[in-house]
């Protein structure tokens, strides 16, 4: 059977973690032990009491996490924090945290699949950061109103912005929040934005250096990542897994 170390091993050198120079208090990589066996993997975005109740539920004993649980740390364990480590506790459940890595992989990662759903292979990165480009750039010959059709169809609630141009010649991609992005893009010369969620005032960025957003939910653009590798180390040591999912509407 393997063991904890094994996972552990396995997907700091999948997703090159060390490499990565993450938020403060993303703490990638293990963020709780437990007894040092594994019977089932499973994927969840986030940390938290609901997904966690859900995992122990499920029998689940190592699990990995997108956004993991010490973003606001040091705090006591005590409240809501107390009952996030104590469901794993008492499941023996261990918790692994991969952000920004996850998001980066060229093969596995959120935006390089996020890519793959739009029929599109990133040629360069861009939003760089130590141990590599986090963003993806493709090049495209589609059509946006294909490109949005196709999205339409595969996330519940994609917000759409557009004044850049009907056929972009290359199009970028980035996960999550993509804020911090939008100053890389202009950057590029690309028009063209697939990404979770931007704020209020770029819209008038949109309209003003002529982009086109496409916004698709920070939640479901980021459920891709942690599948996969979840998906890979199922198949390595020949365990179940399981996606808990949590309905995330933003």
């Amino acid at each position: 059977m393997p063991t904890l170390s094994d996972l552990v091993t396995y997907c700091d050198s999948r997703t090159r973690r060390t490499a990565f120079v993450d938020f403060p208090g993303a703490c990638n990589g293990l963020q709780l032990a437990n007894d040092g066996r594994v019977t089932k993997i499973g994927a969840a975005v986030d940390a938290g009491v609901i997904p966690f109740q859900a995992a122990a539920a499920a029998g689940i004993d190592y699990l990995i996490v997108h956004h993991g649980m010490y973003w606001d740390m040091p705090r006591p364990i005590t409240g809501r924090v107390y009952e996030r480590v104590s469901t794993l506790m008492k499941a023996n459940c261990a918790l692994y945290s991969n952000h920004l890595p996850l998001d980066a992989h060229p093969e596995i990662g959120n935006n390089a699949l996020f890519a793959k759903q739009l029929g599109l292979t990133g040629t360069r990165g861009f939003i760089a950061n130590q141990g590599g480009d986090i963003g993806l750039i493709c090049a495209n010959s589609t059509p946006r109103d294909q490109l949005r059709a196709k999205l339409e169809s595969l996330y519940s609630n994609v917000i759409v912005i557009e004044y850049g141009s009907e056929t972009p010649r290359e199009v970028a991609f980035c996960s999550g929040g993509g804020s911090s992005a939008l100053s890389d893009l202009v950057k590029t010369d690309v028009d063209t934005l697939f990404t979770g969620e931007l704020r209020e005032e770029h819209f008038n960025l949109a309209q003003e250096e002529k982009l086109n957003l496409y916004l698709c939910g920070h939640y479901a653009t980021e459920v891709h990542a942690v599948q996969a590798l979840a998906i890979e180390l199922s198949e390595k040591f020949d365990l179940p897994w399981e996606f808990i999912a949590t309905e995330n509407p933003l």
